[in-house]
């Protein structure tokens, strides 16, 4: 049976509905799926029918870039740098949930030079978002540019950076596993806080690799975690015996009740695969984002059922995009 739970992580808030609902794609909304019957998937207290209706028929205004202020920019390597930036505290209070991200572009360069970062840290009091860049390739190099001081225009908020939030959200009182791998380090800091917030246990492997040292070791002390390093992946792009050792000695030993990985795709799927379906499962799903808005494809994938899906709105467990799913 072709049947999956499916929801939209900007259904019932400001940017719903949004340019899907104009082209018949809503993901929630049958009506707007070009069915003639209402069928709500994961009702919100909201109609997005009557609100693209009450709209004019046409997509809600989107998110804007807003021209914000580069506070601090410290490089820990050569090619990892932490941007500090100062932000409207509306966006800044919007940005504290796991899988948060923002567009940033360099004020002289053009729209297609947006790049989609995770969000690092939040600080609500003094409306400050850090985000770790690693400056690899034109886009981040161009941000590279700017420095302390100088503007940045930023563009935001964005939600759907990991993949089974709502796992996510109910694990509680219980023993978590995180596991990452060099700048995935990032993303996970705001999963940290969560999980440490709903009273769990937290088990971070980390492989540092590309990096000499783990960048985020304050926030890992800061939430109480019991840090594990090792190498996640060998040369073949299959886990690392050591690293299958450890994680099945953590759940025949405690009571897991999510496994959540932040690196890249293989690893993830390598790491659904060894603990099969008996554990709740999350991951980041930060790799092929470029509009953040569901239009341009770049972040479709195909699910187990061969359908399209647009992975930087649609909210899924992750078995359902990365079984079946082509990594190499």
């Amino acid at each position: 049976m072709n049947y999956e739970v499916r929801d939209c992580i900007d259904a019932g808030s400001e940017y719903c509905p949004c340019h899907l609902a104009e082209s018949g794609e809503c993901i929630l909304c049958s009506q707007l799926r070009d069915k003639n019957f209402c069928d709500c998937i994961n009702w919100k207290g909201v109609c997005i029918y009557q609100e693209f209706v009450w709209n004019g028929q046409k997509a809600k205004e989107g998110r804007k870039e807003i021209q914000c202020v580069l506070l601090n920019k410290e490089f820990i390597y050569d090619d990892l740098a932490l941007f500090t930036i100062s932000v409207p505290h509306k966006l800044a209070k919007e940005l504290t949930s796991p899988g948060s991200f923002v567009f940033l572009r360099n004020p002289v360069s053009d729209h297609f030079f947006s790049t989609p970062i995770s969000i690092m840290d939040v600080n609500v009091e003094e409306n400050r978002i850090v985000l770790a860049l690693e400056v690899k390739g034109i886009k981040t190099k161009n941000l590279n540019l700017i420095n302390e001081g100088e503007k940045i225009l930023v563009r935001g908020p964005f939600w759907n950076g990991i993949l089974g939030l709502k796992n996510l959200y109910k694990s509680k009182d219980g023993t978590s596993i995180v596991t990452t791998r060099g700048i995935g380090q990032a993303p996970i800091v705001p999963v940290l806080k969560k999980l440490y917030a709903n009273g769990n246990k937290i088990y971070v492997i980390l492989d540092k690799n590309p990096y000499k040292d783990i960048f985020i070791k304050k926030y890992l002390d800061l939430y109480n975690c019991e840090l594990i390093t090792t190498t996640l992946i060998d040369e073949n792009g299959e886990i690392a015996s050591e690293f299958k050792r450890i994680l099945l000695s953590i759940l025949k030993n405690e009571q897991v009740n999510i496994i959540h990985s932040s690196a890249a795709d293989i690893i993830n799927y390598n790491v659904l695969n060894l603990i099969g379906e008996t554990i709740d499962f999350s991951c980041c799903n930060n790799a092929k984002m470029c509009c953040g808005e569901g239009v341009c494809g770049s972040c479709s994938v195909k699910n187990k059922y061969f359908d399209i899906e647009r992975s930087c709105k649609l909210q899924i467990d992750p078995r359902n995009i990365l079984e079946g799913r082509r990594l190499l």
